[in-house]
């Protein structure tokens, strides 16, 4: 009962701290979300601007350039006479549609050069004048232009410059589908030519700024739009067809004047777009209904959130490299996600808040991490030191009483064998107990020597007193002293030596760990068994296996037998005793020779114990 109620508390605990990850998570985003960071924000746009393959043209658009070679040829800007020319040159191609990004107020002629340009334009089925500020509704007569001008339709297709509450960067970046009500632009206007239909609320990625209807545009580079110079156009020098069909835009790109460019996604420089390159992305953005989408606020909110979450997993569950992985895996897959969507689909994720969620919680979390692990630190060195003390206590008490029992049992051993060896006639009774008494005498005496070899281990207090020793010579000897406990079984003890040189062993430490072999091998032998000692070298070791007839290992406990106080399931359960050290010291001494112990066994097959010691220790 008290186990189960234990569990509950520990998930109980967990459910918590997963609940207050989570709540960090959300109200991190939601504090995130609250500062748009358009500035940043712009720049990772441009960047996939810049790097995603461009889009291609309508084919619907024509640009025509008063370039440096025009000015050049004519030694000075065209006049109303060149302006005739051009209209009555590109007339013969019937264009959809004829767009002056130059005031004809601007260009120098007389009246009759107006009144001409104006009967010429007029001729065209849509001929416009682009003009970049705005009026308010009912004051349209400002934007007329005086006689003999006045019938040319002037409209209203304004360049944006994100700033204040945008980028502040300068960088046009949108067009104006309508403004102030409904008004609509010149680029609208141009693409209803195409679809009549349209709405401007219902285009891809529309968005209401300033009481204005506006798309962001979807650029091309620089030069991606079919180009002809002014000059060509009024010598003719131009195929026929060019300008059928399409929309024509004529405008400035001599490459003095940094008003008649912009800077764009692709280029900060000054003259890194010409204003009729811009037009022309600002109409084919419209005609083709591509504008760059933004999903929901709430989209950037839970992607924010998500970001926070893992990284505040990262960094309280895992390793500190794997923290410092996961970190970098997640920003560049956020980051592999939001170009591929715009890439391919168009749509902007917004990314500057889960990148800097992303950073700000793995540089705010660290610290609380290391105070933490700090800590755990100071308490796992409390605890330590305690245990240490513990062990230190453990072990002397052990030291102490394993000699203080020593005595007194060497002090039994000595009166039994004193009472044994009496010529005075025992009973058989009382003969079975004096035997009883020194067997256990000898069996507590070896518990407590095996006690002591173990805290000698653990304080790493043995040292090896090296000394070369025929290893037949030493084995005969443990044989010998086994004797009489393997003929009260009836067990015969056969060896099986080959002739070896002496080597280099501690022979206290080595003649247990032999004599905890051979007294195994015994005890767990039945009776009228058989126990074969042999020895050979093989390749520069002295090799030495015990190998006896007895109840055998489970091979699923062969792992384990070398392991600190383990007994087999078989032999807990009979009554012969054991501490479960003796394997242990025997394959910490046999390592310490730089050799190896291992044991091959299985149930009712016996067990054969093969030592290995080096030649050249």
């Amino acid at each position: 009962m008290e186990a189960s109620l234990n569990i509950r508390k520990v998930i109980k605990h967990k459910w918590f701290f997963h609940g207050l990850r989570i709540g960090f998570a959300i109200v991190a985003g939601a504090i995130l979300n609250q500062f748009p960071l358009y500035y940043f924000e712009s720049y990772l746009y441009d960047m996939r601007v810049r790097a995603r393959p461009a889009h291609e043209v309508s084919g619907q658009i024509q640009t025509v350039a008063i370039d440096r070679p025009t000015i050049k040829e004519l030694a000075r800007t065209p006049s109303l006479r060149d302006h005739v020319q051009f209209l009555d040159q590109i007339h013969k191609d019937r264009p959809k549609a004829v767009i002056y990004l130059v005031s004809p107020m601007r260009l120098e002629g007389v009246r009759e050069d107006r009144e001409e340009f104006a009967r010429v334009a007029m001729s065209f089925e849509h001929f416009y004048v682009q003009t970049q500020d705005p009026v308010a509704k009912g004051q349209e007569k400002e934007l007329l232009m005086p006689p003999p001008l006045e019938h040319l339709s002037v409209v209203v297709g304004p360049r944006t410059r994100d700033s204040g509450r945008l980028a502040n960067d300068g960088v046009t970046r949108r067009v104006v589908l309508t403004y102030w009500g409904g008004e609509k632009t010149l680029h609208f206007q141009l693409a209803q030519l195409v679809h009549p239909e349209a709405d401007s609320k219902k285009y891809r990625g529309v968005f209401d700024f300033n009481d204005s209807d506006q798309l962001l545009i979807d650029y091309r580079p620089a030069k991606s739009y079919p180009q002809t110079s002014f000059l060509d156009v009024i010598k003719g020098n131009f195929p026929q067809g060019t300008f059928t069909d399409r929309f024509v835009f004529l405008g400035i790109d001599s490459e003095t004047d940094a008003d008649d460019y912009i800077q764009t996604p692709y280029s900060r420089e000054v003259i890194g777009m010409s204003l009729l390159e811009m037009h022309a992305n600002m109409l084919d953005t419209i005609l083709l209904d591509s504008s760059p989408v933004s999903p929901p606020d709430w989209v950037n909110f839970v992607l924010t959130s998500l970001v926070v979450l893992v990284i505040t997993y990262a960094v309280l569950a895992l390793k500190p490299a794997i923290g410092l992985a996961t970190l970098t895996l997640v920003v560049v897959t956020f980051c592999l996600l939001s170009y591929a969507l715009f890439s391919l689909f168009g749509v902007i994720l917004v990314m500057i808040h889960p990148l800097l969620a992303s950073f700000l919680c793995y540089y705010l979390l660290i610290p609380y991490r290391l105070i933490m692990e700090n800590r755990r630190s100071w308490e796992y060195f409390q605890k330590n030191k305690l245990l240490t003390q513990v062990e230190e206590l453990k072990t002397n008490f052990i030291s102490m009483m394993s000699h203080d029992l020593k005595t007194p049992l060497a002090r039994i051993q000595g009166m039994t064998e004193i009472i044994l060896g009496d010529p005075k006639t025992l009973s058989d009774r009382q003969r079975d107990a004096i035997m009883t008494i020194r067997q256990s005498g000898q069996e507590l005496t070896r518990f407590i020597s095996s006690i002591l070899d173990l805290g000698r281990v653990e304080s790493k207090e043995i040292k090896l007193h090296l000394t070369s020793k025929d290893i037949n010579a030493l084995l005969s000897e443990i044989i010998k002293k086994f004797e009489y406990l393997a003929s009260t079984k009836e067990i015969s003890i056969a060896t099986n030596f080959e002739p070896l040189f002496s080597i280099r062993i501690d022979v206290e430490l080595m003649g247990q760990v032999f004599s905890n072999l051979i007294e195994n091998a015994i005890k767990y032998s039945p009776e009228k068994s058989h126990i074969t000692v042999s020895t050979n070298e093989r390749d520069g070791f002295v090799v030495v296996e015990v190998q006896d007839d007895g109840l055998g290992i489970p091979r699923d406990e062969l792992n384990n037998i070398f392991l600190k106080f383990y007994r087999s399931k078989d032999v807990k359960t009979s009554k012969i005793k054991g501490s479960g050290l003796g394997l242990y010291l025997a394959k910490y001494f046999v390592e310490l020779h730089q050799g190896t112990i291992s044991v091959e066994s299985g149930v009712k097959m016996g067990s054969s114990f093969i030592v290995e010691l080096p030649t050249g220790l």
